[in-house]
């Protein structure tokens, strides 16, 4: 780092799990750039002050990850069309003082999920768990994929129906009781979770019961760290098709990446190092 090292983080809460820091390094060095990213733990209260550093501070990029994905938006200059489609920010480009807000959450999943698991989404029938940011980006670029139906359970089942009634009804979405979870789990080709669930260091954690999903299904969990979920090795074992967190969190970072420098990602090696830092 020097004087002209441009400046780029993450915040979340938590965030010592993050392997943004080590993925985003590794593609300003890959590329020439000088660049430096951190981590950064902001909770739910000084989210505000937050922002308000970044300006005042200068940083050129920020990533947004759980809880304030849909929080932080109060507090941008101005959202993308796709961000307000999702309802939820997971990257700010600081444009000269201006800070604009995006998603890549929702695109770099489908694009990963497109690409490990299963090519077509035209036509199924998708349950998402969860209704948080996550949940927004992603639910928004599930419906341009053109799918029969999205339903959507959460515990508080007023956030289920709320996410559901932000879309247009053409989209096809709507939001089920948590009760209502196991039935249409059976009867579901692709079943996401896109709840906090399971992750490192609870990695013991299910959020719903495997042995709901219908053998030759789709589970699909966010979680990245630990690589594969429990959730994910136990609907393997029965007979699942599985698909991590992964794909979607080196896309959604190599989108950013695309934003604050203008230059293509270098996706292979931002792919490699957050595998060594598995000890993969």
């Amino acid at each position: 780092m020097d004087s002209h090292t441009v400046l780029f983080g993450v915040i979340g809460d938590p965030i010592r799990h993050s392997r943004s820091p080590i993925m985003l390094n590794r593609a300003f060095r890959e590329s020439g750039i000088n660049g430096a990213y951190a981590a950064f733990h902001v909770t739910p209260d000084t989210l505000e002050k937050a922002i308000a550093g970044v300006r005042a501070l200068g940083f050129r990029g920020l990533n947004v990850t759980i809880p304030h994905k849909v929080e932080v938006m109060a507090y941008l200059d101005e959202i993308s069309d796709g961000a307000k489609a999702a309802g939820a920010v997971n990257t700010i480009v600081n444009d000269n003082g201006r800070l604009i807000g995006y998603n890549t959450d929702g695109i770099g999943y489908v694009r990963s999920l497109k690409e490990e698991a299963e090519p077509n989404l035209s036509g199924q029938t998708i349950v998402v768990l969860g209704a948080g940011g996550a949940a927004r980006g992603i639910v928004w670029a599930l419906a341009q994929e053109n799918p029969a139906a999205i339903l959507i359970a959460n515990r508080t089942e007023a956030k289920a129906v709320e996410l559901a009634a932000s879309f247009s009804p053409d989209d096809r979405i709507a939001a089920i009781p948590w009760s209502g979870l196991r039935e249409a789990c059976s009867s579901a080709d692709v079943v996401i979770n896109t709840t906090s669930v399971g992750m490192s260091p609870n990695i013991g954690d299910l959020p719903l019961d495997p042995s709901w999903l219908k053998p030759g299904s789709v589970a699909s969990d966010l979680i990245y760290n630990p690589l594969k979920t429990a959730f994910l090795q136990q609907a393997e074992q029965l007979g699942c098709r599985v698909h991590g967190g992964l794909g979607m969190f080196i896309y959604q970072g190599a989108y950013a990446f695309e934003y604050w420098t203008g230059q293509p990602a270098p996706v292979d090696a931002m792919r490699s190092v957050v595998l060594e830092s598995f000890g993969k």
